[in-house]
């Protein structure tokens, strides 16, 4: 059996030669970098780590902890995981709940290293509120490439705190990533716009979608809630399939970090119906494509979910 999760933290405390995970710990948060070479940094997701990775180039080496297909709304560290945070320099997150349990590990880390949550620093009146999370907003933030440079701009000023050495190091990757993204924004934008307005209705897995749709221009409808912890019942499923009856949705989406059993469920609800709508695709939702892919950077990712959803709701043969 594991041990919960308090015990590896205790482990993990004493393998940095601590004596204790205490109040008294003096915060992670104002130390600086003493090290000659490249930082160690833990990433959760692989969202977190790309922009990590973009920003600190060759003066941080980053370890994500969740690959391809990995949900994080599940996820439960491991102690190997726990082990790789405590030897780690920094540890970067979304935050926001989108780690669930996790957070308490972070919380307690953060007092003997700086212990990033990167979605803290998105402006309050850009995060939609959560029907899952009472009091938490909706974590799935990436999908606003707007909103998701706001992050990048944390993890430079995060970096530049720890090291103010390489500072100008870090805001100058930081700039030439900004232009990428600032592009990939109104790249993304044109493309859902070549979209009728009123073909633009995104049905997926989960509430993953929100941030995207109110971005570029889509009604969002979700099987489950936004973290798919929650379950969907029969009632959800006809409730939706109801929906894409009356609309004539051409095409439904399935997700690589989502069970396909759910979206084949509400498929087969809208066939009884007497309607043939299509599975038009896979998207990545809170889960990277594999590394070394185009998929596996956060670019990439975004342009394979955009092309997903156009030619899907477009008719057209997948790319």
């Amino acid at each position: 059996m594991k041990k919960p999760i308090f015990q590896m933290l205790i482990l993990a405390c004493l393998a940095v030669g601590l004596s204790a995970c205490s109040a008294e710990s003096s915060s992670g948060a104002g130390k600086t970098y003493a090290g000659d070479g490249p930082i160690s940094a833990v990433a959760t997701t692989g969202m977190v780590a790309d922009a990590v990775k973009a920003v600190g180039g060759e003066r941080v080496r980053v370890e994500a902890l969740m690959g391809p297909g990995v949900d994080p709304h599940l996820y439960k560290a491991s102690e190997g995981d726990v082990a790789r945070m405590s030897k780690a320099d920094m540890i970067f997150y979304n935050g926001l709940h989108l780690e669930g349990k996790m957070t308490e590990v972070f919380e307690k880390l953060n007092r003997i290293k700086p212990t990033v949550a990167l979605g803290e620093a998105v402006e309050k009146s850009r995060l939609f509120a959560s029907q899952t999370y009472t009091g938490s907003p909706d974590p799935h933030i990436w999908f606003d490439v707007s909103i998701w440079m706001q992050v990048v701009r944390d993890a430079a000023r995060a970096l530049a705190e720890f090291d103010p050495a390489h500072a100008q190091t870090y805001q100058h990757n930081a700039d030439v990533y900004l232009a990428e993204l600032e592009s990939l924004h109104r790249e993304v934008g044109e493309a859902c716009a070549s979209v009728p307005e009123g073909k633009r209705v995104l049905i997926t897995a989960h509430d993953a979608f929100h941030y995207f749709g109110k971005a570029y221009g889509f009604e969002v409808r979700g099987l489950q809630g936004i973290s798919t912890a929650t379950e969907a019942g029969t009632g959800d499923v006809q409730e939706l399939a109801a929906f894409i009856y009356e609309r004539k949705i051409p095409a439904i989406f399935v997700e690589s970090s989502v069970p396909t059993r759910y979206i084949e469920a509400l498929q087969a609800a809208v066939q009884s119906r007497g309607f043939d709508v299509k599975i038009g695709g896979s998207l990545f939702s809170d889960a990277m494509g594999a590394p070394g892919t185009p998929e596996g950077s956060y670019p990439g990712m975004v342009r394979h979910n955009v092309k997903t959803i156009v030619n899907a709701l477009l008719g057209k043969d997948p790319a």
